[in-house]
């Protein structure tokens, strides 16, 4: 049954969205054309392609069979009881700190000298717009749905928030950094996966919770950038509308900022 979970979430660790890169410009065509760095923050306007929503899709659609369907349902009680029968007294709270690796890799990279995709400002709007997104989702449907985790601890386990974030991460930093090596956003994605299956061991979730967490937080990312270039509008000496999450007080809102 292990090997089913591979069988789900591996694959798209090695080709996530491999669709929307054929039709971005190589790195290399960039800075023949442009001799500065900021030529890579001068891309066209992101545009979303049906293409785009098959894989998130596909993951939610499971997840969300799984927590009615008597066959996967079924699928989801034979990884939990594999898992339990060989790891019986498992437990680890790495998963909590893997969730943001690929995420606060962008900005590491950054920090390095090595450029991304984005401006860093953008980077940063995007990423916390694809947090907010993501959370404000994950909560609301947590709420709506009330299933109950493996564990009997609460009814909070679909979809799962640290799926979801991490592989929220793991788009965004493959997204990033896919000019200079798609084997970054391999890493970014393998450690999200592996978050994923942390928990599954730590008892915490379904099969179903983590593959609908991914799909909603790849699903955020993608959204995100196409809301950026929406929303903020020409350069620095131009008029600018931009947007962020925040949260307060268990609630989330959404503000607006207009320069002129």
């Amino acid at each position: 049954m292990m090997r089913f979970l591979l069988l789900l979430l591996l694959p798209f660790t090695v080709s996530p969205q491999t669709d929307s890169l054929a039709s971005l410009p190589k790195y290399d065509d960039l800075t023949i054309q442009n001799n500065n760095t900021d030529s890579l923050f001068n891309s066209s306007p992101f545009k979303l392609k049906a293409k785009q929503f098959i894989v998130p899709a596909a993951l939610i659609g499971y997840g969300l069979l799984a927590t009615d369907a008597k066959f996967f349902k079924n699928i989801n009680l034979d990884v939990r009881n594999e898992i339990v029968a060989n790891h019986p007294n498992f437990k680890t709270k790495i998963d909590d700190y893997t969730r943001i690796v690929p995420g606060a890799a962008v900005f590491a990279l950054q920090a390095f000298g090595i450029k991304g995709e984005s401006s860093v400002k953008k980077e940063a709007v995007v990423y916390a717009m694809s947090v907010g997104i993501s959370t404000a989702t994950v909560f609301s449907t947590k709420r709506l749905i009330r299933q109950e985790r493996p564990d009997g601890s609460d009814r909070r386990s679909f979809p799962s928030g640290h799926a979801t974030l991490a592989f929220a991460s793991a788009e965004f930093l493959r997204r990033e950094y896919w000019h200079v090596s798609p084997w970054i956003g391999v890493g970014g994605y393998a450690v999200a996966t592996g978050t994923g299956i942390l928990r599954l061991y730590n008892n915490k979730h379904w099969l179903g919770d983590v593959a609908a967490g991914a799909g909603v937080g790849i699903l955020s990312t993608t959204l995100s950038y196409w809301l950026y270039d929406k929303i903020h509008i020409g350069g620095d000496d131009q008029r600018t509308i931009s947007l962020f999450p925040g949260y307060s007080n268990r609630q989330f809102t959404v503000g607006f900022v207009k320069q002129f």
